[in-house]
């Protein structure tokens, strides 16, 4: 492997992860909108919206957390941040979905469990 390659791989390796962060980022903050316009005292659907969307935000700001700051995480530990991320964020898409209104929200968290599931394909 050539200097060249190692730095190209190393270069996509941190596109990559700052991708995955910054989707991490935007799926937090539309969850946490989302959340906070459920009225606390709604309907058995709305509490889910509501439970979710805080889940959501929490699990996405601690995954962006992990991949933005030089931690001392290893690949194992930051997989599984990874996993639990994009199981989350499917989860709250689906609560999302039956929600009026929250289609941004849903995908939102779509577009951050790709970027989670395409981050993990670069730890090999």
């Amino acid at each position: 492997m050539t200097s060249t390659t190692s730095q190209q791989e190393l270069f996509r390796f941190l596109e990559d992860r700052f991708a995955c962060a910054q989707a991490c980022t935007e799926c937090a903050r539309a969850c946490a909108v989302r959340a906070s316009l459920v009225d606390p005292d709604g309907t058995e659907l709305q509490e889910l919206v509501r439970r979710k969307g805080i889940m959501c935000a929490e699990v996405c700001d601690a995954t962006c957390r992990v991949l933005s700051e030089d931690n001392r995480m290893d690949e194992t530990g930051i997989r599984v941040q990874l996993e639990w991320c994009r199981t989350v964020c499917l989860e709250c898409a689906h609560v999302f979905d039956k929600q009026p209104g929250a289609e941004e929200s849903a995908a939102a968290c779509r577009a951050c469990a790709q970027a989670c599931t395409d981050f993990m394909a670069t730890l090999v």
